[in-house]
């Protein structure tokens, strides 16, 4: 990962540094701000390769921002971006009729080779993430995925995939390229491209980076209503709206089978409250994690591993005090 922030640059120079070596050296953007305004600019982001895309996740101060044709003739990107607005809000325009706010949370998505504008909304600055798919990349390279202006994602079924899809690959930063990141990317790309009408989902590539979307999804609704001691493989089905069936399969393509994954993840939450609230009873710790019953996750701890949960809990607090001598 490759981290900056003007902090590294003089105050005086942090904006004209950011204009002329971030923003339009590795972004290929033009970065305006009025000058009794560039003392007190700031500016951060991250960059990180997954998967063969790149990920950005930036925070600066209000400025505008351009890309213009000549930005794209000086530094083409031919890529599919998928936006994520983390904090306030955004505008984004440039295309006649195309112009419209991104609020908190929020996505669009666009082709990097097309003119826009950009500014935050309010005085917050800008925080957003963006992650950018070469077109060379994935298997879908229509021409009409050229086409992308910028738009917000509608109310579509596989808005909740793409977002969980996204979700998946920060937390995955650091582990396994080619069995973690580099799936989750392509099936990105095609969700977006789905979702703007250019990838059938009924195609062999909807297909699959629907299956990897919705196994995405149920894996964090596994993870929400994991207090749930009746959380069922027929609940989270129901809340995909796919059959039972379909949602044994898609556990198929994984490591775990859907049984697995529940108690696995019962498994590893139990353990991290057991370390971190030392004070808390070992029933209720049972209780938040779904389990049934307390004979039940005596049980089931014991069979995965060795020992009872008391056991681990005062193994951990001596391992603890050890590092903290």
């Amino acid at each position: 990962m490759y981290r900056w922030c003007t902090d590294e640059v003089e105050p005086q120079d942090r904006f004209d540094y950011w204009r002329e070596v971030r923003a339009k050296g590795l972004f290929g953007v033009t970065a305006e701000l009025a000058r009794e305004q560039r003392a007190d600019f700031f500016g951060e982001f991250s960059l990180r390769q997954l998967g063969g895309a790149g990920l950005v996740e930036l925070r600066a101060s209000p400025y505008q921002v351009e890309r213009s044709r000549a930005d794209i003739a000086d530094a083409p990107g031919d890529s599919i971006c998928v936006y994520q607005q983390l904090g306030g809000g955004g505008w984004f325009g440039g295309m006649r009729g195309n112009d419209f706010a991104l609020a908190d949370g929020s996505f669009a998505t666009s082709h990097s080779d097309l003119p826009y504008r950009t500014l935050p909304l309010g005085t917050a600055g800008f925080h957003l993430r963006i992650l950018k798919v070469p077109v060379a990349s994935i298997a879908a390279q229509d021409k009409c995925a050229r086409d992308l202006t910028p738009k917000p994602l509608g109310d579509h079924p596989v808005t909740s995939l793409l977002e969980s899809c996204f979700a998946d690959l920060g937390e995955y930063a650091g582990e396994d390229e080619a069995a973690r990141t580099r799936p989750l990317v392509e099936a990105l790309a095609h969700l977006a491209l789905i979702e703007r009408g250019i990838v059938r989902p009924g195609s062999r590539r909807g297909q699959y980076a629907l299956r990897v979307g919705r196994l995405s999804l149920a894996r964090r609704l596994i993870t929400r209503h994991l207090h749930n001691p009746q959380l069922s493989s027929a609940m989270v089905a129901d809340w995909l709206g796919v059959s039972v069936r379909h949602l044994q399969m898609l556990f198929e393509m994984a490591e775990r089978s859907f049984s697995q994954t529940l108690t696995g993840q019962r498994l590893a939450r139990s353990r991290r409250l057991l370390r971190e609230t030392p004070e808390r009873l070992i029933a209720d710790v049972a209780v938040a994690c779904g389990f049934e019953s307390l004979a039940t996750y005596y049980r089931v701890f014991n069979a995965a591993y060795g020992l009872p949960p008391g056991d681990f809990r005062g193994r951990a607090a001596a391992a603890t005090k050890v590092r903290e001598r």
